[in-house]
């Protein structure tokens, strides 16, 4: 397992507790139920990606940055 910081508003944050607790999931394993459904809906699950298609390059949502032709 990795650990790191992240840094989200206060109302995100807000919204995430109660969606977790609403679901019955502690704050980190509702995160990573997101990310998890959040990852196979943008790129469909491929044999040498699990999650993913690799030749698909998806900027972040609200990164700013799209990405290089």
């Amino acid at each position: 397992m990795v650990k790191f910081t992240l840094r989200i508003p206060d109302d995100f944050h807000a919204r995430l507790t109660t969606q977790a607790s609403d679901d019955r999931r502690s704050l980190n394993s509702e995160l990573l139920y997101l990310l998890e459904v959040g990852l196979t809906a943008v790129a469909p699950e491929t044999p040498d990606r699990p999650g993913g298609d690799s030749a698909i390059s998806t900027p972040l949502r609200g990164s700013g940055h799209s990405p290089r032709p």
